[in-house]
């Protein structure tokens, strides 16, 4: 069984600067947190094709604070897909991203290749409170 994630996000910035947040390590150091202990999980991302990369944070009882991924898609600035490794897991996640003119941008997430319905809930939570933080940063 493989389940998908879909969730939208509306911003009031421009596209560059969205594609920018999602694509620039220091920038994703700033929203992709523990979402825990809310500090920055330490990260070696670049937008290549075939890059491989780590999130790094405090390791728990349960997870060893490692996320896993390789850059699978680089369409700049409207598309960005990568592995998304952690836990026993490993999905794919998609970022579309689509002016709607006036100022705002949409930014569609599908994650696929989720195993079981706590997974689901836990990246539908873990992506939601993250994108929330997407959006302080967007606003400095």
């Amino acid at each position: 069984m493989s389940l998908t994630l879909t969730l939208d996000f509306q911003y009031t910035t421009s596209i560059e600067k969205l594609w920018s947040a999602l694509t620039d390590s220091s920038k994703l150091a700033k929203w992709v947190v523990n979402i825990h202990t809310g500090q920055a999980m330490e990260n070696n991302f670049k937008p290549v094709v075939g890059h491989h990369f780590q999130f790094r944070t405090q390791p728990t009882e349960w997870w060893d604070g490692i996320v896993d991924g390789e850059v699978l898609i680089v369409d700049a600035p409207n598309r960005l897909s990568y592995t998304w490794a952690s836990g026993g897991e490993k999905h794919t996640v998609t970022w579309t991203l689509q002016d709607l003119g006036d100022g705002k941008v949409n930014l569609h997430l599908k994650q696929t290749g989720i195993s079981n319905d706590p997974a689901l809930n836990g990246a539908k939570y873990g992506w939601s409170k993250w994108c929330g933080e997407l959006e302080k940063v967007l606003e400095q």
